[in-house]
């Protein structure tokens, strides 16, 4: 089998993405990401795709996109990678696509105000516990 085609069992793949087991298993259950196929055992096997499509699930999830905005985002990129969408629903997607771009786009800047604050309080707990040294 070809590199790509590869298939890993649910271990192999929470060590490469940094997902629990338990965390991989609530995707499956929900519909987010589904094994490609199953072993004669009855265990879940995953690919490369499968791998791509949980780390674009989990670097959502910082960013406080819902389950149901996660689905709605893996559903464009899969019509789009799929490349049989007609020019018009193409552009739709593009758009929708786009808009969740902004989406991420703000809220990495609220985080990046929010962690300049943590960093700030931080540097003063310093400063004041070497002022009392």
């Amino acid at each position: 089998m070809a590199t790509t085609d590869r298939r890993m069992q649910i271990g192999e793949v929470a060590e490469r993405t940094g997902l629990s087991l338990r965390t991989i298993r609530h995707y499956e259950e929900v519909g987010l990401v589904i094994p490609s196929a199953r072993s004669k055992g009855g265990f879940r096997l995953y690919t490369e795709s499968d791998i791509e499509r949980l780390m674009v699930i989990r670097r959502m999830k910082p960013l406080d996109f819902s389950l149901e905005e996660m689905r709605d985002l893996l559903e464009i990129t899969d019509r789009l990678g799929a490349g049989d969408a007609e020019e018009g629903e193409v552009e739709r997607l593009r758009e929708r696509l786009d808009a969740y771009r902004k989406v991420a786009d703000a809220r990495c800047e609220t985080l990046r105000v929010q962690l300049m604050a943590a960093e700030d309080f931080a540097a003063t707990l310093r400063s004041r516990l070497k002022d009392i040294s």
